[in-house]
């Protein structure tokens, strides 16, 4: 290590495996800080594409023996790990992690950041929800631990991957009416992930004497409705009509909100729980020592906007493989939990083949036009039909080359994406659908003069229309794509092969 680096400040990060810890790595490290990650288990790290520049050591907060080395040397320390829980003793836990956490800091760290939850104007803490409390409960321990903290407080984060911004984006796409419980009234003042990252990263740099509480927000202010009637008009959703009803409690809002998305119950009970009061920023004296960029914080539409952004530019890779980096704080990652990213409906076909890999390729490269889809004419020949039928460019456009491709290529009712020859072929549909859909063709040797062909059709509903559409026809999916996956690895064998 250089003199330079050495001189780096250097950060501790806790929940880097997490929502927010996982974006915040990056925004620090391209801010010239040093970041160690401390984690119960590094390995979970390991496709991070970030990980090669930061230092992990193991530890958990809930174990105060595996703290001190942590600490070694750090400047600043961010808090970043929390239940989200309504089980039992979760609160204790909490408070103790927390407590353990200031304690280790202060062996010498100059600085800890917390991320908090925005609490309502005057209620009084114990009439808060578990959740809310606890929150408030660990941002108290870590304050009042001997080390200057900044504990900012957030309501909705709105970002791809953020529970809350999940359970919103899940119910609005899947729902084009519902009766909603009432505190879909209760205003909230969102924030989206950017802006966030953009506090907590600014907030390592704090003055000593600073030593409080900030509230964090965008500069909206909306209830959960307009919330739902805002993203359906950013998603280009029909307006959705919401009737709120008195009856549904926290709980039954819970187990309804778990039964329509994929947010989990349990995690959908605390997020729920919290929207009963209205959580608004009473301060926004942040400002004073990070101040709002020069183009105003990210507006609720424009979040949502950014949200969606990698889903609408057909950017797949992205969100459900970790081959690329991310590219704004608002994208999906490779490590969100498989709800988050909004739904993606997937036929997934695998089989090893003994062919050569180049053989097996050019008849994946040969894919469509003259040559067929390997696997039933009179489906595809329907399919094309009825494309046309509804006004969509059918199978009649045929392919520019019989046995070569390129990015941009028409063929049939897709184009090609992407191609990396002897490897991938990528297809996005360019037909009639209430969605987004990909055609993904992989061919990789095996290591034994053989090769595996992986097949995979994405799809991602747009709308209630987009998920009855998958389902109508994915009993067809066996005999369609089964088929083509079987057909094209027999055509690839060598004894398929013209002399």
């Amino acid at each position: 290590m250089d003199e330079t680096t050495r001189t780096r400040p250097h950060c501790l990060v806790t929940g880097a495996t997490g929502y927010i810890g996982g974006r915040l790595v990056p925004e620090l490290l391209a801010a010239g800080y040093r970041v160690r990650c401390l984690v119960r288990d590094p390995l979970r790290l390991r496709d991070q594409p970030w990980r090669a520049d930061v230092e992990a050591v193991t530890g958990d907060v809930t174990r105060p023996e595996t703290l001190p080395a942590a600490f070694d040397g750090i400047d600043a320390a961010y808090y970043l790990v929390h239940s989200l829980g309504t089980g039992p003793g979760f609160e204790t836990r909490d408070r103790q992690a927390a407590e353990a956490f200031a304690e280790a800091a202060a062996a010498g760290t100059r600085r800890i950041v917390y991320l908090g939850g925005l609490l309502p104007a005057g209620v009084p803490e114990p009439h808060l929800s578990a959740h809310l409390r606890s929150r408030a409960e660990v941002g108290r321990a870590l304050r009042t631990g001997g080390v200057p903290t900044a504990e900012l407080r957030a309501a909705v984060i709105i970002g791809s991957g953020s529970a809350s911004f999940e359970m919103l984006r899940h119910l609005t796409e899947r729902l084009p009416a519902m009766v909603t419980p009432r505190w879909v009234d209760t205003r909230i003042q969102p924030i989206a992930v950017r802006d966030v990252l953009r506090y907590l990263v600014g907030a390592a740099a704090l003055p000593p004497e600073v030593d409080r509480t900030f509230d964090i927000g965008g500069p909206d202010v909306l209830t959960y409705r307009l919330m739902m009637r805002h993203y359906a008009e950013v998603a280009d959703l029909p307006r959705r009509l919401i009737v709120p009803v008195p009856v549904l409690s926290p709980r039954l809002s819970s187990h309804w909100v778990g039964l329509v998305t994929p947010v989990p119950g349990s995690l959908a009970r605390p997020l729920v729980e919290s929207l009963r009061h209205e959580v608004v920023c009473r301060e926004h004296d942040i400002a004073r020592w990070i101040p709002d960029p020069p183009e105003g914080l990210t507006g609720f539409d424009r979040a949502v906007e950014l949200a969606l952004r990698r889903i609408r530019d057909a950017q797949v890779s992205t969100r459900w493989s970790s081959a690329s980096l991310p590219g704004a704080p608002s994208d999906p990652l490779p490590t969100d939990p498989d709800w988050a990213g909004g739904s993606l409906y997937q036929d997934l076909r695998r089989r090893r083949v003994a062919a050569d890999p180049a053989a097996l390729w050019r008849v994946v490269e040969g894919v469509g036009g003259e040559n067929g889809w390997y696997s039933l004419p009179l489906a595809w020949a329907l399919r094309g039909r009825l494309d046309r039928l509804a006004g969509g460019v059918g199978l009649r456009r045929g392919r520019r080359d019989r046995h070569r491709l390129r990015v941009g290529d028409a063929l049939d009712f897709w184009r090609v994406e992407e191609i990396e020859p002897g490897h991938l072929l990528r297809l996005r549909a360019e037909m009639r659908l209430p969605g987004l859909a990909w055609l993904e063709l992989r061919v990789t040797p095996d290591g034994d003069g053989g090769a595996l062909y992986q097949q995979r059709a994405l799809f991602h509903p747009h709308g209630l229309a987009g998920h009855l559409y998958w389902w109508s026809v994915a009993p067809f999916h066996a005999l369609v794509f089964g088929a083509m996956a079987r057909n094209i690895t027999e055509r690839a064998r060598p004894a398929a092969r013209p002399a």
